[in-house]
């Protein structure tokens, strides 16, 4: 491997993982807004915590999506195509989701926000559990054939171990968004977040445990490199145990440190798990960081446009986090 397709193979998953850690709270919270805010002024609170950022995360997203179909063209064509359903249920959730919380302050009874409500539930929890069940698909290895071309049916995305992928990643997303709303919210809100944090993260943890009791009995992962698995998962278990205990020391800071973390390292997990390869198979026919990246002119030609954007692109969230610190309510308006 060269070091051009080093260097395109870590900006991949450094938006990946960015995205994971901005847009999973964006799904945090937009699954537990209508729980956690209990009336209409706690809910919109929650939906003002995340205001700022929230449609400037899914840069992180488009920028992804450009690296996978810029610099790894033969692993774009062959993983979106066999992920479809998924992909498309991803993109839907999202839709979904970015329309409700756009238009449920724009609701002018009761019922329309309801309904609202649920759209922004489904538009949160929708893609945190397709990206579990990605994620799982990866872990375990997809039936890719000779040709490259590979089909995911009812078979593998019900498998217990992707099932229980989706499952964690949803949990761990909520986690993270309830972290966060500790973090960015008061009062009753924020004690009622880091409640739910606690519970959320537990719940993830008992996930975890049974997909590597699944994954150690054969029935699970799959991967090419178990010892580099074993330690992001250790490092994962680590992230888990300092966010409960900062919540339960009410340090919410470093508690939402330590789920970005958790949220980051499920792409760690798959990348190092199955190096060399970028798309392993559990038919034997693997696709490998060389032979899915494109030509060395093109990932030159590529580079140059990297080295401006990706630095501005983590300048933007730096600024805007910076400008728009503090708890929700002390400094700024109401978003949405």
């Amino acid at each position: 491997m060269t070091t051009l397709e080093s260097v395109w193979l870590a900006v991949l998953g450094l938006l990946l993982a960015g995205y994971f850690v901005l847009g999973g709270y964006d799904y945090g919270v937009q699954m537990l807004h209508h729980r956690l805010g209990r009336e209409e002024s706690g809910r919109r609170a929650a939906i003002s915590a995340m205001g700022p950022f929230f449609l400037g995360n899914e840069v992180w997203l488009v920028a992804f999506t450009g690296v996978l179909f810029g610099a790894f063209p033969h692993l774009e064509g062959s993983l979106l195509s066999g992920l479809y359903p998924l992909i498309v249920a991803i993109l839907v959730g999202l839709v979904v989701g970015n329309t409700a919380v756009q238009l449920r302050g724009r609701a002018r009874g009761e019922r329309s926000r309801r309904v609202w409500d649920m759209l922004t539930v489904v538009g949160g929890g929708l893609p945190a559990l397709c990206w579990g069940l990605v994620l799982g698909l990866l872990l375990h290895g997809v039936p890719r054939r000779a040709d490259g071309t590979f089909h995911v049916g009812p078979a593998e995305v019900f498998a217990p171990f992707t099932l229980l992928c989706g499952v964690g990643a949803a949990l761990l997303f909520a986690a993270h968004g309830a972290a966060f709303l500790a973090l960015r919210s008061e009062g009753g809100l924020a004690e009622r977040a880091r409640a739910a944090a606690l519970r959320l993260l537990g719940a993830f943890a008992v996930a975890g445990l049974l997909a590597v009791l699944l994954s150690v009995a054969g029935a699970g992962a799959s991967v090419t490199n178990p010892v580099a698995a074993a330690a992001v998962t250790a490092v994962l278990a680590l992230a888990l145990a300092a966010a409960w205990r900062s919540l339960a020391a009410g340090r919410a800071g470093r508690a939402f440190a330590a789920t970005c973390l958790a949220a980051a390292l499920p792409v760690l997990l798959v990348g190092a798990g199955h190096y060399p390869y970028l798309l392993a198979s559990s038919a034997g026919h693997g696709l490998t960081v060389s032979r899915s990246a494109a030509d060395g002119a093109t990932l030159k030609l590529l580079l140059a446009f990297g080295v401006v954007l990706i630095p501005l692109i983590l300048l933007y969230q730096a600024w805007s986090w910076w400008m728009f610190r503090g708890r929700t309510g002390r400094r700024h308006p109401a978003y949405f």
